[in-house]
């Protein structure tokens, strides 16, 4: 039902309906005049009632009342207007999404589903150097077209597979004692044996590392740097920076270059000439280990944060992989596999040795 509305009456009337209720009667005129007549006295009862008795309609008392009405139905209709659009914000606030949103979803999205859980956030890279990082880029790519690029086209021509596989294991062997060093200082034991397992293994019945039977062996290869070391020590957040020549790093990773310098064997040779030719094939079979990425860069929108971000969230993997003392993290195929994800070692870095020759 309709509630009805509440009237104003004036306060003279007031007594005067009071008294009508109380005595049973009082008379109501016509409904042309709309006039109220006051009741008759106890005694006189039938007598008729004197002409300045009859009181005039309350007119501007009955506006009044029904302009009241109206007002507070307009109150009412506006403060229900009001809670729903509360609750429609309540709604929004909470993240749920509105009808309207379903609906254009359900019409415009044919694989749109409210059931569906969230979309993965990836961590985001930290990169407050990217201005400067996106230079050295540009340059090292440069030099990649123009220089490292057609030497490992040309190199992969003209030597055989079955050499170039000689070639990438005497080079993975030889970062083996430093891979051991490092998993003994991130407290894996179990790992820094099998490393150097697999040094002394492929470095006697390999031939100084041209053939790997230590994975014949079940002896796994893994690659550990002091970089990684420091990660596992308490550096967790690096700034991503990208060295000129060398590639991606992280700040920590540049300070960890020094800490693995001292053991790096190309280092230690003192022909220059023959540390220099080692060198030189060792950056060449890095480069050809990379081909394999190229077609991933090549239609990438933005090949600066592809590179970034690829090369950090693998980093990262490492890092935390290491520190939970587990070796079978959930990764993809190209970030997961260390032969096929190589970084510039430290072997060919310029560092300034820390005993220079006389």
């Amino acid at each position: 039902m309709t509630p009805l509305p509440r009237l104003r009456l004036p306060a003279l009337l007031l007594p005067l309906l009071l008294a009508a209720c109380a005595s049973g009667g009082g008379a109501r005129d016509s409904a042309s005049t709309g006039a109220l007549v006051a009741p008759a006295d106890a005694s006189t009862a039938t007598a008729s009632v004197p002409d300045e008795t009859v009181m005039p309609a309350p007119a501007p008392a009955a506006a009044e009342a029904v302009a009241d009405g109206a007002h507070v139905d307009a109150v009412d209709t506006a403060a229900s207007s009001e809670a729903q659009s509360d609750v429609a914000t309540a709604d929004a606030s909470d993240g749920a999404p509105t009808q309207a949103e379903l609906d254009y979803a359900a019409i415009y999205d044919p694989i749109y589903d409210p059931t569906l859980p969230a979309p993965a956030q990836l961590p985001s890279s930290y990169d407050p150097w990217e201005n400067w990082n996106r230079q050295v880029h540009r340059f090292n790519n440069a030099v990649d077209r123009g220089i490292a690029k057609p030497l490992a086209k040309a190199y992969a021509r003209i030597v055989p597979r079955p050499v170039r596989l000689g070639v990438g294991n005497f080079f993975n062997n030889l970062g083996q004692p430093v891979s051991a060093l490092n998993a003994l200082l991130q407290g894996r034991p179990k790992q820094a044996g099998q490393s150097l397992g697999r040094f002394l293994l492929n470095s006697t019945l390999g031939i100084g590392g041209i053939f790997d039977p230590a994975s014949d062996a079940n002896l796994p290869y893994r690659s550990e740097d002091f970089g990684q070391t420091l990660g596992v020590w308490g550096w967790k957040n690096s700034r991503y920076v990208e060295l000129p020549l060398f590639g991606p790093r992280t700040l920590r990773d540049t300070f960890g270059l020094v800490g693995d310098a001292p053991l790096a064997p190309l280092r230690q040779l003192e022909n220059d000439e023959a540390r220099i030719f080692l060198q030189g094939l060792q950056l060449v079979d890095v480069r050809t280990q990379l081909f394999a990425v190229d077609s991933i860069r090549e239609g990438a929108a933005d090949d600066y944060t592809l590179v970034r971000d690829a090369w950090l969230q693998r980093r990262n993997y490492q890092i935390q992989s290491d520190r939970r003392q587990r070796d079978d993290e959930e990764l993809p195929d190209y970030l997961l596999d260390d032969e096929a994800n190589p970084m510039v070692p430290v072997d060919v870095m310029p560092i300034v040795p820390l005993s220079p020759t006389p």
